[in-house]
């Protein structure tokens, strides 16, 4: 959370396409906070992008050659949508690169999030930081007093107003 992974995303569709070769943007359906099908930065930058669901098939989706697919909220992937992937990427040769969180609010892991790191051919991390200070890695869920909540569904759908990022010191911590 808030580490910039879709102005990451952004600059690298821009970067594609100023050299005139042609990407597909998709997001999670799910992810509806700032409109269905919209990749948007807490910096300002926004873009209209293709939403994939529970049921989007990749491989059928992608039927032409492209320079480079691009998934922003990547932990809503299926692991059959991963293994997808991967196989446009090694097959087909498509390069594919996704942006999502490893880990929910409570340490575990997306099922999406784990095929990915999986099968990845490469992974870059992209940093942020604790309020300690440290390096975050983990995400904390706060209710609307900012109290810390600690159980619940995996998938809750919000901004800074429901989660915080946390070194694991601080994830751990009770005080948080």
């Amino acid at each position: 959370m808030n580490a910039g992974k879709s102005t990451a995303m952004l600059q690298v569709a821009h970067n594609y396409e100023e050299q005139g070769q042609k990407v597909r943007l998709f997001t999670a359906a799910i992810d509806s906070r700032y409109g269905v099908g919209k990749v948007t930065s807490r910096l300002g930058p926004q873009r209209e992008t293709e939403v994939f669901e529970a049921n989007t098939d990749f491989l059928l989706t992608i039927d032409e050659k492209i320079a480079c697919l691009l998934v922003d909220e990547a932990q809503f992937l299926s692991t059959e949508q991963v293994k997808q992937l991967h196989q446009l990427a090694q097959v087909r040769g498509i390069p594919v690169i996704t942006y999502g969180l490893r880990s929910d609010f409570r340490g575990e892991p997306f099922p999406g999030s784990a095929y990915l790191l999986a099968l990845a051919d490469d992974i870059e991390e992209i940093k942020n930081i604790c309020s300690c200070g440290k390096k975050a890695t983990m995400n904390i869920r706060v209710d609307e007093n900012g109290k810390r909540i600690k159980e619940g569904e995996q998938i809750s759908i919000g901004g800074n107003e429901s989660y915080r990022q946390a070194c694991g010191r601080c994830f751990y911590s009770e005080t948080h």
